[in-house]
This record gives C-alpha cells, structure tokens and sequence, in this order.
C-alpha cells in the first residue's frame, strides 16, 4: 500500500513536470509567433501611421494659420469714379475695362453711387424724396450698376459701391434746396465750405431726418443688387467748423447743460460730434448687416489725425467698435518719405492686425498725372508693410498720363504678379457696438487747443470735374 502510494506520487511529480516544461514550451512559441506576426504587422501598418501623422502636421501647420490670416486678405482694389462714365454706360468697354483688371489681378472694384447729391442707379427712395429728376442708365437702357456687378462676379472681383459724397452735397442740387433744415452751418451762419469739389453744403449728420434719408439710401444699394459690400470714405464726416446749426446747438445745449464753445477746436466739442457721427455709424452698420451680414461695410477716410481733428471722423474707435470690415487710408502724396509717414502710424498697425488694411493710392487726374515710378515706389512701400492698395482712379491708370498705355500696363502688371482671390464670406460676422466714453471734464486753467500746424489737408476723393 505504502509502495503503490510512493510509486503514485513519483508518477505525479514526473508528469507535471512533463506538462511545465509542455506549457513553458507552448509559451515561447507562442511568444515568438505573436512577435513574428507584431513585426509584420509594423512593417504593414508604419507607411499608413506616417501618412497619417505627416497630414495631421499639414493640417496643423496650415489651416489654422489661414484661418488666421483671413481678416488680413490683401486689397488690390480702384476706384471707378463719374469721371469714368463713359465707361461704366457702355456694356463692351465695361467688360474689357473688367478683362483687363482681371489680367492684372486686382481683386476690387469701388464704383461711385453716391456723387453730387446724385444716385447712379435707379432709385425709388431718391424719386420718392424728390431730389433727383432723371435716372442714370447705361447706352442701352440697361443699369450701370447691376451690370457692373455682374460682370465683376463672372471674373471673380468683387463690388463694393462707393457712397462717394457722404453728407456733402452742391449747394445747387435739389437735395439742398428741398431741405434746407437739413443742412449745417459754420458760426457765422454760412453753410458753405470750398474743396476739391467745389463749393459744397454739408448734410447735418445729427439729424434724426438725415440719418433717415442717409440709411434708406444705403439699403437700398444693399437690398437691391447683389454687391459685396458698402463703402464710405472721408465725407461720411463733418468738417470741424460745423455743426453751430439751431438743431445742433440745442441738441449739444440739452445734453450738455451748456452752449457749444466757439473754438471749433475744443477737445469737448470735437469729441461730442465726433461720437455722434460715431454712433450713427454704428447704427448704419447694424441696420446693413441685418439684411446681409456678410457685407464689407469699408471705410477710407483721411489719416487718422488729421480726420479726427479736422472732419470728426473718429475711424480708429470705427475699428475698434468692429463698425469697419475693411479701411483704406487714403494718402495721396507725391513724396515718398511723407507717403512712408502716413503709412508707418501706430493706428494702421493696430488695424492692420484686426481687419483687412490698404492704402489709397493716386494714381493721377486729369490735370495733375503722376508717373508710373512714383506709384511703384508707394506701392512696393505698401506692400514691403504687408497692406493692401487701391488706386484712385480707373481711368488714370492709363489714361491721361506720362507714359504711353503700353508702358502703364506693364508696370502695373509688375506690381501684382501672382493672383489674390477675395470674397466677402472671408469676413467675419461682428455685432457694432457704440458704447461711448464719457466726455472729459474740462480743465478750467488749460488753454484751448489749438490745430496742429503741421496738420495738412490731403487731398479729397473727389474727382476733378471737366
């Protein structure tokens, strides 16, 4: 029994160390087979990883840097001003005008629709007002506007309309007879000021009944084609020795407890009109992008100091209120180191990182051309700054110039050799808002501002009548 019980447990002790060594044994090959099947697998699936990973770092790299660069999309814009009419009435010449910018990749065209207290379309709101007898209309009956706009599109550029005259208008106009309570004026009564465009009244920008008369004007444009946008340059402002009009002075005299000083200068004053025509500006914009929140509402005023002080345009708090989409400081100055100035301000730094930044550009009248050397050297001092450039205007491109077309073209083809594509989806949807700062109070014992004197007028947009 003893024997039989030892013999049992020797046969027991043999056989599991037969089936350790079996398990240990079934382990390792299964070890290697799992490695040899792990380094397959490797050698199969490493390409995919790679092209996984290298399209993840193209991803990263690319995309959101674009995104980025978006509100930054370079402007190679011109203006299409009365003067280039002619052009703008005949459906051929619009379309090889249209051609030819194409080829030379600009991206932008602002056509005049505001101009002389004129529209250039046909307009219910300006016939329901009574301020304009006739309707401009192209050779063939067609409109200017809706078929500049399409044309434009078919190439790929896009059309901002260009509200040209702002709050100005000829003292002849029906705008100004119809409504005199419309107009402002100087502290000596006169309502008159003397520019580029001749003499001049100025809309009263405070009143409720122009404002009105402003903003169905630019809905209009906005509702009845399919532009990108709407533009305002340095006469959407009030010259700063305006605004001592019976309704202003109440109106400052109400709000203020006081009446309004007689330096047209005094920093109090300046800035009350100024952040009128502010908020009005941000109410246009809302009223805008309510019917088409995608639309570039662009401006191009005067340096910043010099609107600021001179014609109340407060275009940098425009900016930093998101009320601008786009600006284009207009800088027409014959000499390079004045043109650099203008250009290399803090406030076109600052804007230049927000939204999409250029410069106007001059590029001749038809009594005044500038050379081809002259715009290629702004142009290439605009575009070493990473800003965009509009010219003013169409026709002195090649027109009316010291060189012959030939030359023009192939300059101006030079200056944008590769393509620059834009669309008004690329901008971003911001609400306007105008919460405006208290007034500064008043220091009894400083002496009144005095205008800068090496604050120069630049010249205005407007175009030189034949």
């Amino acid at each position: 029994m003893a024997v039989d019980w030892l013999a049992s447990k020797i046969h027991y002790q043999i056989m599991s160390g037969c089936v350790w060594i079996a398990n240990a044994s079934f382990k390792t090959m299964t070890l290697r087979i799992i490695f040899r099947n792990w380094q397959r697998s490797i050698k199969f699936f490493f390409p995919i990883l790679f092209a996984i990973s290298f399209i993840a770092v193209l991803l990263t790299n690319n995309l959101i840097p674009a995104r980025a660069q978006e509100p930054r999309q370079e402007i190679r814009g011109v203006w299409m001003t009365t003067n280039d009419k002619d052009i703008l009435r005949d459906r051929r010449k619009l379309g090889d005008a249209i051609d030819q910018l194409k080829r030379l990749n600009f991206n932008t065209i602002y056509p005049v629709v505001w101009n002389s207290g004129y529209v250039m379309y046909p307009s219910p709101v300006a016939q329901q007002r009574e301020i304009q007898p006739f309707v401009y209309r192209g050779l063939d009956g067609q409109d200017i506007i809706g078929d500049l706009i399409s044309q434009a599109h078919r190439q790929g550029l896009l059309v901002i309309p260009w509200f040209e005259f702002g709050f100005m208008a000829p003292p002849t106009s029906e705008l100004a007879l119809n409504h005199p309570d419309w107009l402002t004026q100087k502290q000596d009564g006169s309502e008159t000021s003397i520019g580029a465009g001749g003499e001049v009244v100025w809309l009263n920008p405070f009143h409720p009944e122009v404002q009105q008369f402003i903003t169905e004007l630019v809905l209009e444009i906005v509702t009845q084609y399919n532009a990108d946008g709407i533009q305002f340059d340095d006469h959407m402002s009030l010259p700063a020795e305006f605004g001592y009009d019976k309704y202003t002075v109440a109106l400052y005299t109400k709000e203020t407890k006081k009446a309004p000083p007689t330096d047209s200068q005094d920093p109090e004053w300046l800035q009350w009109r100024a952040n009128k025509i502010t908020a009005f500006m941000s109410q246009l914009n809302q009223a805008v992008k309510a019917i088409k929140p995608n639309a570039i509402f662009s401006i191009s005023p005067n340096y910043y100091e010099f609107a600021y002080k001179h014609h109340l345009q407060d275009w940098l708090n425009w900016v930093r209120l998101d009320i601008a989409d786009e600006l284009i400081v207009q800088v027409y100055r014959p000499n390079l180191e004045s043109f650099v100035d203008k250009i290399n301000r803090p406030e076109m730094t600052e804007t230049q990182k927000k939204i999409p930044t250029g410069v106007g550009i001059m590029t001749g009248l038809r009594n005044r051309p500038v050379a081809i050397q002259q715009i290629k050297s702004q142009v290439q001092a605009v575009q070493e700054r990473g800003l965009g450039v509009s010219f003013f205007y169409y026709e002195s491109l090649w027109e009316d110039s010291p060189e012959s077309m030939v030359d023009r073209v192939s300059a101006l083809r030079s200056l944008f050799p590769l393509s620059a594509f834009r669309t008004a989806q690329q901008i971003p949807r911001r609400a306007a808002t105008f919460p405006p700062p208290p007034p500064p109070k008043p220091d009894p014992k400083a002496k009144p501002n005095q205008p800068g004197n090496n604050s120069k007028p630049s010249p205005s947009s407007t175009t030189q009548k034949n």
